[in-house]
């Protein structure tokens, strides 16, 4: 049962990516459906990391002492003034991993 809902995801995915993304298909979305879709990427990355970097262990955690928080917040100002994600992830992975071990 499970092995058949992974097909059944997996040709889902498949499909939609398809039809959304094959040039010769007659297929073409809006302009306002184009902008709604614009929102899904960051509604799902922000879905992912926010209970990562909040809740680490499995509780509401803001506190001064929570590493995955100072990476995050170095993250996003690296990432603001400098434009590089590269460089915004290794630095705020190096703050994150040095305040967990140091911290």
């Amino acid at each position: 049962m499970i092995l058949l809902a992974i097909f059944a995801m997996s040709a889902l995915v498949f499909a939609s990516r398809y039809f959304l993304l094959e040039p010769a298909l007659p297929l073409r979305l809006g302009t306002r459906t184009r902008r709604l879709l614009s929102y899904a990427m960051p509604a799902v990355l922000t879905a992912l990391w926010g209970p990562i970097v909040m809740m680490p262990q499995g509780t509401l955690a803001l506190t001064p002492d929570n590493p995955a928080l100072w990476g995050a917040l170095a993250a996003a100002l690296i990432a603001w003034r400098t434009g590089s994600v590269l460089m915004a992830t290794l630095l705020s992975l190096a703050l994150f991993l040095l305040l967990g071990r140091y911290g």
